[in-house]
């Protein structure tokens, strides 16, 4: 496909600013920062973009150390790329294009899709929601390819694998990684596949970002994911450190382990393993196998807010809390809105979370499942609660996803145990009136 003049000459822009990234930091940052600005017309990113020169200003901050240690810290070559389809084709140019795709077609674009390679995996932890879809599922590469390429031409560069356990078809993954050099490509994995060969191919393609789950310390991790798993997280993670390449910690906190999980001294061994990031996520009650008694308490989900918002200050990681940051991102980001699933058989969910759908990659393309009924209801819907923590139609109002499932006709996309949404409501009713009265609380005393 030819380009346009337009992306020529942004294309041209790129490989310029590229060029500061093999100066010094301290040299090059101001020199990106005045780029993006001039690039970033509309001021669209600016609230991204911004904070930036309070980091640069402040060389003993955590966030400064944490910025220069992508000079420090990762192969120059990956930290092109990474700058290259993560700063610019994902933040900065997709979210034009995905702009102008919503106001044709009035609907939600996302920024990321989430997509389930397999259903297979070498582990078997407790309460894993991925569990439900069975071990025999899995997205054919075709399928993989196009909906990449539907998605690319949407303004959608960010990939996101998860599964069963997605590295299961490694082969695939560095084929997609080369089929599509302008994308950025992340995996939830368990990391215990993780070898010295897989990080030489993700060195050589550059493109690829493992985000390793860990629940804790050995104990805890052990506990979920079966003995021994600890020790070989920690070895994949000496290796992509040894590599020099990027990495990041996928973390459910859950009843049993929020103390360990949420410990000053679990962050430290993250920063000292070498992890750049780390995403927390709120266990959830889904499937008829579930274990709500590992949902937390409203102490602890309190607990845990504010413990990640004390890191942020003081420690050199870029963390994520996926249930309590509803406030940067005003609630919901699913159904399109930043991000949507598609699980190993093809069905086109709204979220990670919610099992049920109204379409499938199979039968439907990606924009006709935007413009399907359950993903118009939730654009329709979003946000679903004017308070930010409690921003999820199923854990914390369960009313608005029960509602939806009914009106849209969306069908469970649990291939084992199809869970009825009366049910899943049930489950989720009574945490959702436990959390209501300590999330309006904290709301109402946070600096929103």
């Amino acid at each position: 496909m030819s380009r346009t003049l337009k992306e020529n000459v942004q294309a041209f822009a790129i490989k310029q600013v590229l060029n500061y990234l093999d100066e010094d930091p301290d040299k090059s940052l101001p020199k990106i920062l005045e780029w993006a600005e001039k690039f970033d017309k509309n001021g669209k990113n600016a609230h991204l973009i911004k904070p930036f020169h309070a980091i640069i200003d402040n060389p003993d901050s955590n966030w400064h150390i944490l910025l220069k240690s992508m000079w420090t810290d990762i192969d120059p070559g990956v930290r092109k790329v990474f700058f290259e389809n993560f700063i610019l084709n994902t933040t900065l140019i997709g979210s034009h294009k995905q702009d102008e795709w919503k106001k044709i077609h009035n609907c939600n674009i996302p920024w990321a899709i989430l997509m389930d390679l397999t259903s297979a995996c070498n582990l078997h932890c407790i309460g894993c929601w991925a569990a439900d879809y069975g071990h025999k599922l899995s997205l054919e590469y075709e399928i993989l390819d196009s909906i990449i390429r539907q998605g690319t031409e949407m303004g959608t560069y960010m990939y996101i694998y998860s599964g069963g356990e997605p590295l299961v078809r490694k082969d695939d993954i560095i084929r997609l990684c080369e089929a599509h050099p302008n994308c950025m490509f992340l995996a939830f994995t368990n990391g215990t596949l993780i070898d010295e060969k897989f990080a030489d191919e993700l060195l050589r393609v550059k493109n690829f970002v493992p985000a390793i789950s860990i629940e804790g310390f050995e104990e805890a991790t052990d506990y979920r994911r079966g003995k021994g798993t600890y020790q070989k997280v920690k070895n994949a993670m000496r290796i992509l450190k040894e590599k020099k390449l990027p990495f990041g910690a996928s973390c459910c906190y859950t009843s049993k382990n929020i103390d360990s999980l949420s410990s000053e001294e679990y962050i430290d061994m993250l920063v000292e393993a070498g992890a750049k990031f780390a995403w927390f996520f709120h266990y959830m009650p889904i499937g008829n196998t579930a274990a709500p008694e590992l949902l937390p308490s409203p102490e602890q989900r309190e607990t845990m807010y504010r413990k990640i918002r004390e890191y942020r200050k003081s420690k050199p990681i870029f963390t994520i809390d996926f249930q309590n940051d509803g406030e940067f991102v005003n609630g919901c980001i699913a159904g399109g809105r930043s991000y949507l699933h598609i699980n190993a058989n093809g069905d086109i969910e709204p979220c990670a979370f919610i099992h049920y759908a109204d379409s499938n990659i199979r039968t439907h393309t990606l924009l006709e499942a935007y413009k399907r009924p359950l993903f118009m209801a939730y654009k329709e819907g979003q946000p679903f609660n004017e308070n930010m923590l409690r921003p999820c139609p199923m854990l914390e109002n369960p009313e608005c996803l029960c509602s939806m499932v009914k009106r849209t006709e969306a069908y469970s996309t649990d291939m084992q145990s199809p869970e009825d949404i009366d049910d899943l409501y049930a489950k989720c009713k009574p945490y959702a009136d436990r959390w209501a009265p300590k999330a309006n609380e904290v709301w109402a005393s946070s600096p929103n």
